[in-house]
């Protein structure tokens, strides 16, 4: 049986760090040479390795994660698949933007680990063979960006960071896995419905994010106004309220043409124009404000950034931003 390619694109993060006792878990260069020679990924795959970065995830940009995206479009052409391995800290925000401008229906899993190379019971060896092994399975191909982790396999659009050590960090809160890998085979237990595919060539880079907690005024949203906004997604309480002191600052910036988009800051739910006191997800709906569905902030920022690259005009970005169109 002929082994399938599978091309790895590393990037740095915690599972390609040491321990050093002077600096600390730092970036280090071992993975490189761990990924040509372990029997474990040989025995599954026909493995090529390409080094984009060894940086820590905090540290990547939306632009270099487009960059990373134009690359995966181009190599992929020659192999079956592409893993990349990534820092946790952001990867689930570099996933889902491969996920919106990404063409290829062929596998792209991203993995990552909790415990550095230092540490006792590292995990990161066991998530790379668990994604090359998701990534040779026929049943992967055309399910869009998957996130291998924990021998759990999670999509794109769904998976979130929710702890900060524990190896079992990564979570789809909403919907749940889309499969697992067992020891002998993989194993899917959803379909995937829908995809927020927008391709795009460019991003626009001046979307804000802005997190709402008790009491806040709109200096925030006023801040984006004066340094230039194009859109604003604001993560605010519950089924997507505000304090009432946000809800000027906030009607300014919609009728000044910003695209302002309400996520909630909740773990799991969606958004409805429910409440229509001031302030409330009815009240904003009404004054121009679009209702993100269950997106979280960070991703809804990455949509706002692929779709004002592709449409450049905010009623368009409007139209296509959630997932329901009306014509």
């Amino acid at each position: 049986m002929i082994k399938k390619k599978v091309l790895i694109i590393t990037t740095g993060g915690t599972i390609s760090m040491q321990y050093h006792s002077e600096h600390g878990v730092v970036p280090d260069d071992n993975l490189i040479q761990l990924l040509n020679n372990f029997p474990q990924l040989t025995s599954v795959a026909e493995i090529e390795v390409l080094e984009y970065a060894n940086m820590p995830s905090p540290h990547i940009t939306p632009k270099q994660m487009f960059e990373l995206a134009k690359l995966v479009d181009e190599k992929i052409e020659y192999y079956d698949s592409v893993i990349i391995t990534h820092g946790t800290d952001s990867l689930e925000e570099t996933a889902y933007l491969h996920d919106l401008v990404l063409k290829t229906r062929k596998p792209v899993i991203f993995t990552a680990a909790m415990r550095s190379g230092s540490d006792l019971g590292l995990d990161g060896p066991r998530n790379i063979v668990g994604a090359v092994r998701a990534a040779v399975h026929e049943e992967s191909i055309d399910k869009g960006v998957l996130v291998v982790m924990n021998d759990e396999i999670h999509t794109a659009h769904d998976i979130v960071k929710s702890d900060t050590g524990k190896l079992e960090s990564f979570v789809s809160p909403n919907y749940g896995i889309l499969g697992i890998v067992d020891p002998d085979k993989v194993v899917y237990q959803r379909q995937l419905l829908t995809r927020d595919n927008v391709w795009t060539d460019e991003l626009e880079y001046n979307i804000d994010l802005i997190t709402v907690a008790a009491g806040m005024d709109g200096r925030y949203v006023d801040c984006s106004i004066k340094n230039g906004a194009r859109g604003i997604v604001i993560e605010a309480f519950g089924r997507g309220n505000v304090p009432p002191t946000m809800v000027e600052a906030i009607k300014r910036a919609v009728d000044m043409g910003i695209v302002v988009v309400v996520v909630s800051r909740a773990f799991k739910g969606r958004v409805l124009p429910e409440y229509g006191y001031e302030g409330g997800g009815l009240h904003l709906q009404r004054i121009g404000v679009i209702l993100g569905e269950d997106m979280k902030g960070p991703k809804a920022r990455l949509r706002m950034m692929a779709l004002f690259g592709k449409y450049k005009d905010p009623q368009q970005v409007k139209k296509y931003f959630t997932s329901v169109v009306e014509e």
